[in-house]
């Protein structure tokens, strides 16, 4: 449906959100580091630390000379600190592999630790103008009602969903690029996932959903994740000790954030298992130095 671009590119350059990551001056780096960030992150959280990221980083050779630890800390509240500890190990292999420059393609992203099908095109098409298909859960949301005319998208299927972008893609990469990113941006500000704003999009004159009248998804849905209670809950907390103390912590300290001792030890010896932490000689714990 080569008919979407044009009113959704238009709709794009009036509407999109003013991101650093998006400047014409923003980095292949600046790129990929707001790629690790914005994975399961809202915008809103994931700006602060990009900025402070960014200033303390601004090249990967900085990063990769400086510690795994102080990722984590830099980190702060952001959630799922191992995205941390990868985007420093991409940082070296970047150092070491590349010449210090973020790699243009997908083959080379996708070889990067932390690197995964998503971002090694993400990073292509947004760093580096390729035209490549970039599905996230906003884009298949998108098709899913605009061109297919289903409510929701559905499980996953990583072939069949890119697959069904490339085929809406522009011929000219620097094109297909923006359409991209206007896909998403559409998924994150009008065709969300509650009651989607039919009203302000720009494809509601052919989306197929709207066509068939709305009909409601009837398919199967993930399940909803919690967090609390959960080990990742009190491994938050671990964490949030470690990164606020710039000395090895007691383990007298880390009882306290958790009252069940099972769960926290359990806890504990993941973050040690993951990387995260390290245990000292005389019991302390510690944010990883190399």
């Amino acid at each position: 449906m080569p008919e979407l671009a044009a009113p959704l590119l238009a709709w794009y350059d009036r509407a999109a959100r003013n991101l650093p990551w998006r400047s014409p001056d923003a980095t292949p780096w600046a790129v990929l580091v707001s790629e690790f960030m914005l994975q399961q992150t809202p915008v809103n959280r994931v700006l602060p630390v990009y900025t402070e990221w960014l200033e303390r980083w601004p090249q990967p050779a900085a990063l990769a000379a400086d510690s795994p630890g102080e990722a984590v800390r830099r980190w702060g509240r952001l959630g799922y600190p191992r995205r941390a500890l990868r985007l420093y190990a991409a940082a070296v292999v970047i150092r070491d592999r590349h010449h210090g420059a973020v790699p243009a393609e997908v083959s080379d992203l996708e070889a990067l630790p932390g690197v995964g099908s998503y971002t090694a095109r993400a990073v292509a098409a947004f760093a580096f103008g390729k035209r490549v298909p970039v599905v996230d859960t906003n884009v298949r949301r998108v098709v899913a009602r605009a061109v297919n005319g289903s409510g929701a998208a559905g499980p996953a299927a990583t072939a069949r969903d890119m697959a069904a972008v490339e085929a809406l893609l522009p011929m000219a990469p620097d094109s297909a690029a923006r359409f991209s990113v206007a896909l998403m941006e559409l998924g994150a500000l009008v065709c969300v996932a509650g009651v989607p704003r039919c009203a302000d999009c720009p494809l509601a004159g052919g989306c197929a959903w709207r066509t068939a009248g709305c009909p409601p998804y009837t398919g199967p849905r993930p399940r909803a994740q919690k967090f609390s209670g959960t080990d990742r809950q009190v491994r938050g907390l671990l964490m949030a000790i470690l990164r606020e103390s710039a000395q090895p912590v007691g383990k007298a300290a880390l009882d306290l954030v958790w009252a069940d001792a099972r769960q926290r030890e359990r806890a504990l010896a993941g973050l040690v298992s993951d990387g995260l932490a390290v245990r000292h000689g005389d019991g302390r714990y510690a944010l990883p130095s190399r």
